[in-house]
């Protein structure tokens, strides 16, 4: 397992701690479900994922390559 070191406002410190202990949660927990839920995924389970939506997509590997792409870049833009 790795270590992470941040910095957060202090304000965002005690709210993150006052939630973890009012959820009865470690910080850790609430970290890793937020960071799934703005879908951050271990590479195993994203390969796995796109694997599955260019199956649904019926898209070859290059036509998926070219769409996560162009994709990608206007989110980037956003």
């Amino acid at each position: 397992m790795s270590r992470l070191t941040i910095t957060l406002s202090d304000d965002l410190h005690r709210a993150l701690k006052e939630t973890a202990a009012r959820q009865g949660r470690s910080i850790t927990s609430i970290i890793e479900e937020s960071l799934r839920l703005r879908g951050i995924k271990d590479q195993a389970s994203a390969r796995a994922l796109v694997e599955r939506a260019r199956d649904q997509a019926r898209l070859d590997e290059e036509e998926a390559l070219e769409l996560a792409v162009e994709e990608t870049s206007a989110e980037r833009g956003r």
